[in-house]
């Protein structure tokens, strides 16, 4: 059965999405846990981000200290990439573990990889089927401002730092417009489930 990355600008519904196809049954492989998970105290992820932008940014419990971190990269196209050429190989390393059991478990499962940054990391993967999870930008911003409580400048600068739509509409083979009510982008969803078995 399918591979499917699921990707998405932020508040952009893929997490609806991705929520809906693991009602359905699917396996979804959440990629933000996965960098969490590899950047846990001990780590040597988080001993390579000690030594790349200082030991400041582990707290005293060990943990890495994400706010201070992302402040640190943020707007610094060069210091991301440092960060980046750390983080993704691990990432990509556990994310392609879960695949392999998930489909050990169940050859018959459909596994999803919900992954912001697909267009940036690994858009040239083997996926059997990339779905992009679409709003567009004046949509996306009014929800971080009305449903995450941002400022409209902070909101701004977060759909600013990524990709644009372009770049990602220009990958997807799936395009869900999320853009409605929810029960819309839920009937998409189930539209899309009955394709999967389809897919090769």
């Amino acid at each position: 059965m399918p591979l499917v990355a699921l990707t998405g600008g932020i508040a952009s519904g893929k997490s609806t999405i991705a929520r809906r196809l693991a009602e359905h049954g699917a396996v979804v492989v959440d990629a933000d846990q996965i960098v969490r998970e590899v950047q846990q105290p001990g780590s040597p992820v988080l001993s390579e981000i000690a030594d790349e932008f200082g030991a400041h940014m582990i707290l005293a419990d060990g943990s890495l200290d994400r706010a201070r971190l992302g402040a640190a990269v943020f707007g610094d196209a060069a210091a991301v990439g440092r960060l980046n050429a750390i983080v993704h190989p691990a990432v990509k390393r556990e994310s392609a573990r879960r695949f392999a059991g998930a489909f050990e478990a169940d050859p018959e499962v459909v596994v999803v990889y919900d992954v912001p940054l697909l267009v940036e990391a690994r858009a040239d993967d083997p996926w059997d089927l990339i779905v992009v999870a679409h709003a567009p930008e004046d949509v996306r911003h009014d929800r971080l401002v009305t449903l995450r409580g941002m400022s409209e400048t902070d909101a701004s600068a977060r759909i600013a730092s990524q990709v644009s739509d372009e770049e990602r509409l220009a990958i997807a083979d799936i395009v869900i417009d999320t853009t409605g009510t929810l029960d819309d982008t839920v009937a998409q969803v189930d539209a899309l489930w009955e394709l999967l078995p389809l897919v090769e």
